[in-house]
């Protein structure tokens, strides 16, 4: 019995509200392994924001391309790695980018007030992610989930 997601389940499965965990290389090092938050459509590229000049920022720029991997932390167990080109950055738009990610995670209320207290903050940049390998568990799947 094949475990894998269709690419419906799995573009859905992404699309929810988790937070993700990246992977990116670091010269010299293991690769850079830190959770974030994101935004993802079906059929579009992942969307994370962060400072240009973090460790992480600069890192996304410099390897071009990055992997994320999301789960569900109850049974039954299921989680959507990806892993693709990096084919964007650019300038934050505080309420198509910033406001909508924070609501995203944070509520109305909440994700309002966050933006409030960093709207100062300079040098966030939104990096956009294309989707290419997926690898994909459903332990629904399996005959004998609990």
């Amino acid at each position: 019995m094949a475990l894998t997601m269709t690419k419906e389940e799995r573009e859905a499965f992404l699309a929810d509200v988790h937070v993700a965990v990246i992977s990116v290389a670091e010269d010299g090092h293991g690769p850079l392994v830190v959770p974030m938050w994101y935004s993802y459509e079906p059929g579009g590229e992942v969307r994370m924001i962060t400072g240009r000049t973090s460790r992480k920022g600069r890192l996304l720029e410099r390897a071009g391309r990055l992997s994320l991997c999301v789960q569900a932390e109850t049974l039954p167990y299921k989680y959507v790695s990806v892993e693709g080109p990096i084919v964007a950055v650019e300038a934050v738009d505080l309420e198509r980018d910033g406001r909508t990610l924070a609501r995203r995670y944070l509520g109305t209320e909440l994700g309002d007030r966050y933006i409030e207290d960093t709207r100062d903050v300079a040098g966030n940049v939104l990096f956009r992610m294309r989707p290419e390998r997926w690898l994909t568990v459903d332990y629904a799947k399996h005959p004998r989930s609990l």
